[in-house]
């Protein structure tokens, strides 16, 4: 089900590229949709014992009452911002939905992984085209795990304000390969730290029932998750120097949504 949520919501965003009355609208469907695929995976991730996303879409919500009420008034700030996501979607659209280029894409990323592994004297089997396994327990890397996910969406950022043709250059360098090998790390230290065990700590609250999962959840669902996080902020400090209207544009952002949460919580700005 889920994928024809995010496919609704591609269409919608990609719409909104077009010129038109329409676009305000279009707009609206594309955060719908994808709030929406959001809370349907909420299953999946509390199985995983992944607390980040559920409090994602938990967020969400007011999220898109205001980005809604906004968008129907032609709000610069929320069309600047769907524009993001719409060039976002275009980037992720093609490996998501063309198999052949999806496959591809993880079958890289698992010989550059295994690569990497080798490197650092850490034995792996590649037991299929994208599972890596060690010591019984098993990894399979999916298109979620090549970064490609992270880097449209930082892409789409860097287009959400007019640039010039040396500065979508710089931001393109300053995304895709860093995401990119960052990535490739990421994955081959959960890899490790779940095969190796590295993490068998607080089953209560770690593990999902599965033998050693305390190890993938702590590598995976915590350490990856929170330098990720201080990446991509890094990143970000590096896309405002290089275009400096992107950071009045995340201010403008953060005004909006900060003064629509204080007026719901009956709060003067």
């Amino acid at each position: 089900m889920i994928e024809y949520l995010v496919l609704i919501s591609c269409l919608g965003f990609l719409a909104f590229l077009i010129p038109g009355r329409h676009r305000k609208y279009s707009a609206i469907i594309g955060w719908t949709f994808i709030v929406l695929a959001l809370f349907t995976q909420l299953p999946e991730f509390f199985s995983e014992n992944n607390f980040m996303y559920p409090i994602v879409a938990a967020l969400s919500v007011p999220f898109l009452v205001i980005t809604a009420k906004y968008l129907v008034l032609e709000d610069e700030r929320v069309m600047h911002l769907s524009r993001a996501a719409a060039v976002a979607f275009i980037i992720y659209a093609p490996f998501e939905y063309i198999p052949a280029l999806g496959d591809w894409l993880i079958a890289v990323v698992v010989g550059q992984v295994i690569w990497i592994l080798d490197l650092l004297r850490f034995n792996v089997t590649n037991t299929d085209w994208n599972i890596i396994a060690r010591n019984g327990f098993r990894v399979e890397i999916i298109l979620g795990c090549t970064g490609i996910q992270s880097i449209a969406i930082m892409l789409g950022v860097a287009a959400a304000v007019p640039t010039t043709l040396r500065q979508k250059c710089y931001a393109f360098l300053i995304i895709a390969p860093t995401i990119y090998i960052l990535n490739l790390f990421r994955n081959a230290f959960v890899i490790m730290a779940y095969t190796d065990q590295i993490f068998p700590y607080y089953p209560e609250i770690a593990s999902n029932g599965e033998l050693g999962y305390e190890s993938f959840f702590w590598a995976h669902n915590v350490i990856a998750e929170l330098l990720a996080l201080v990446f991509l902020v890094m990143i970000a400090y590096g896309l405002f120097t290089i275009i400096p209207r992107l950071g009045s544009f995340a201010d403008d952002l953060y005004q909006l949504y900060y003064g629509e949460v204080r007026k719901a919580l009956g709060k003067n700005r």
